[in-house]
């Protein structure tokens, strides 16, 4: 309670300590946004050695995915706390796995390797069943994709944040080739993923005015 003078004060004291900390707070968090620059993510190899899709829709695979993650930033160190890859065939999720924690200092880069494997049942419409026919008498499949599902943490300086869940890291428009013992596939083309925003947390959603 504030009822007596050295109470007053006392509120006083605490409410301007804590203001002071929340302004410093957000002053940090405003520096790392406007001053850092997005993890940049690149798909640097895709193959796949088994993709068949059954009569009962049920897809049969095995893809591999090599990216390198890349930190530009000079004074921001990164802190990849839980990462999940997740992988896509037009627009129909197949399989996630979990890769291992690491973290990022200035200016590295870093390996990962995604493998999925196993079988699942998706639904193509009919022109994406038409697609995937053509696809598979070339060898090529288009339309795949890989997102990576991240929760991090950063440092700034002698700041470090909490953990926070960046927007989903999207590698698309993949067009892989089938790996097979008869055949020589051909190269695979790098992409580039989006990372927009990265440093933002995408559990916050503006107010409404």
């Amino acid at each position: 309670m504030c009822g007596r003078p050295r109470s007053i004060f006392g509120c006083i004291y605490c409410t301007t300590y804590i203001l002071i900390f929340m302004f410093i707070l957000s002053f940090f968090l405003f520096l790392i946004i406007i001053s850092s620059s997005s993890v940049k993510f690149h798909v640097t190899e895709a193959s796949l050695t088994q993709f068949n899709l059954t009569s009962d829709n049920t897809l049969y695979y095995n893809f591999n995915v090599n990216v390198t993650v890349r930190n530009p930033n000079k004074h921001i160190i990164v802190y990849y706390r839980e990462i999940t890859a997740i992988a896509w065939y037009k627009d129909n999720e197949f399989d996630r796995v979990s890769l291992r924690p690491f973290d990022q200092g200035h200016k590295n880069t870093t390996f990962l390797q995604a493998v999925f494997e196993g079988q699942s049942v998706i639904k193509l419409k009919p022109k994406q069943l038409g697609e995937y026919k053509e696809e598979t008498s070339v060898g090529i499949y288009n339309n795949l994709a890989v997102d990576f599902d991240l929760t991090i943490r950063s440092k700034f300086g002698r700041f470090k944040s909490g953990r926070f869940n960046p927007p989903i890291v999207q590698c698309r428009r993949l067009s892989v080739p089938l790996v097979s013992n008869d055949k020589s596939a051909p190269p695979f083309s790098v992409t580039k993923c989006n990372t927009a925003g990265f440093f933002g947390d995408r559990n916050i959603r503006p107010g409404r005015g």
